[in-house]
C-alpha cells in the first residue's frame, strides 16, 4: 500500500510552495496556516508572510499589529499570536533555531501532534506521523471504522503510525493528506482513482459513503451586537483593540456589544459605549447589517453611525483606544465582519 501510494504521489500530488523547501520556518507557516482552512485561500497569505517576515529572527522582532495585518482574513487569530510567541521562544530557548526533536515542538505555543509531524517529517525527514483531518477520513475508511471519529483517537493514532513509510515519513505524510484531500473526499469519493483502494475495507463493503459515522451537532448559538462608529468633530472614528488573549485578540474593532433581551439596537449601543468606553454618543442612522459566522456561534452585527457627545473616551474593557481617519482604518487589523463594516463606509464616502 505504501509503495502504491508514493507512487501515485508522485505523479499526481498537488505542486504546493511549502513543499519545494525543507526550510522548518516555512513549513511551520504552511501548517499553520492551512489548519481548517483550504489550500487556496492559504498560497498568497502564505507567500505575502514569508516576504514580509523571511525568518523566525523577523517574527519575532516584528510589532504585534503587523502581524495580525498580515493575517487579516485567514480568522483563528491565535494561531497568529501563538506563532509570534513561539518565534520569540525559539530566539531565547533555540539560539533562532526550530527545535528537532518533538518533545522541544511540542512545548511551543500553537503546536499539537499533528503540526509538529507535519514540521520533523517535511523538514527533517523524521518518521512521526500525523492525524489532520484528511487522514482520519482515509484511516476511518482503510479499516472500516465503525464509531465516531472522535472517539477512536488513540486507535487512528496507532494505525497512522504503523503505516507511515520509515524511509520518506515526510513524502508519505504528504501523500496521505493529498489523498484525502483529492481523491478520499468527504462525500461521493472516487474510489476508482485510490491507490489504496484493495486495501479500503470500507471500498470492500460498499460502506465509503457512510463513513466516517457523523455525529449529531448542537444548534449554534447565535448573537446580536450593536455596533457604533462613532465620529468626532475632526471627522475622525473611534475604534478600540482587543485584550490581547481570547477569541479575535489584538485586532481592533469598532467598539459595541451584545443586545440584552428586551433592549433596543439604540439602547444597547447607548449602554455598551458607555460601559466600554465612559462616553456619551448620540446614535444616528443605520450604516450596515451583516451575518457573520464563527466556528461556535453566529453573530448579527447591527452598525449605526454616532457621534460623540460628550467625555473622554479610556480603554475601560480594552488594550487601547485611537481616533483615526477614514483612510487610516487600512492600517490596522480587524476582524473579517468590521472589514465589512469599513467597506460600507468607504461607499457611502464615495456617493
Amino acid at each position: 500500500m505504501r509503495q502504491r501510494l508514493l507512487q501515485w504521489y508522485a505523479e499526481q500530488g498537488r505542486d504546493l510552495p511549502w513543499r519545494r523547501t525543507h526550510d522548518p520556518y516555512a513549513i511551520w507557516i504552511s501548517e499553520i496556516m492551512l489548519q481548517q482552512t483550504q489550500v487556496k485561500t492559504v498560497i498568497p497569505y502564505y507567500t505575502r508572510w514569508l516576504e514580509s517576515l523571511p525568518t523566525i529572527a523577523d517574527l519575532a522582532v516584528a510589532d504585534q499589529n503587523q502581524v495580525l495585518k498580515l493575517w487579516q482574513g485567514l480568522g483563528y487569530y491565535a494561531r497568529a499570536r501563538h506563532l509570534h510567541q513561539a518565534a520569540q521562544q525559539m530566539m531565547t530557548h533555540h539560539q533562532g533555531e526550530f527545535p528537532h526533536t518533538l518533545p522541544e515542538v511540542l512545548a511551543l505555543p500553537g503546536i499539537g501532534r499533528t503540526t509538529a509531524g507535519g514540521i520533523l517529517s517535511a523538514a527533517f525527514n523524521q518518521p512521526i506521523s500525523i492525524l489532520d483531518g484528511n487522514v482520519k477520513r482515509v484511516l476511518t475508511r482503510l479499516i472500516a471504522l465503525k464509531r465516531p471519529v472522535k472517539k477512536a483517537s488513540k486507535q487512528l493514532w496507532h494505525i497512522s503510525d504503523q503505516v507511515l513509510d520509515p524511509v520518506q515519513p515526510g513524502v508519505f505524510n504528504q501523500a496521505l493528506m493529498d489523498l484525502g484531500a483529492t481523491v478520499c473526499l468527504p462525500r461521493t469519493p472516487d474510489c476508482g482513482a485510490c491507490p489504496c483502494s484493495d486495501f479500503c475495507r470500507a471500498f470492500q463493503q460498499n460502506m465509503q459513503n457512510e463513513l466516517p459515522m457523523r455525529e449529531e451537532k448542537a444548534p449554534i448559538p447565535h448573537k446580536s451586537i450593536g455596533v457604533a462608529v462613532i465620529w468626532n468633530e475632526a471627522g475622525q472614528i473611534l475604534i478600540d483593540r482587543r485584550p490581547p488573549s481570547g477569541l479575535l485578540g489584538g485586532l481592533w474593532e469598532f467598539p459595541g456589544g451584545k443586545i440584552e433581551p428586551g433592549e433596543t439596537v439604540e439602547d444597547c449601543i447607548r449602554r455598551e459605549i458607555q460601559e466600554e468606553l465612559g462616553i456619551e454618543v448620540e446614535v444616528g442612522d443605520r450604516l450596515i447589517s451583516l451575518d457573520h459566522a464563527y466556528s461556535h456561534f453566529r453573530v448579527t452585527l447591527n452598525v449605526h453611525h454616532c457621534r460623540h457627545l460628550s467625555g473622554e473616551p479610556q480603554p475601560i474593557e480594552c488594550d487601547e483606544i485611537r481616533w483615526v481617519s477614514l483612510d487610516e482604518l487600512d492600517q490596522y487589523p480587524f476582524p473579517a465582519a468590521n472589514v465589512q463594516i469599513i467597506d460600507a463606509l468607504k461607499q457611502n464616502a464615495a456617493q
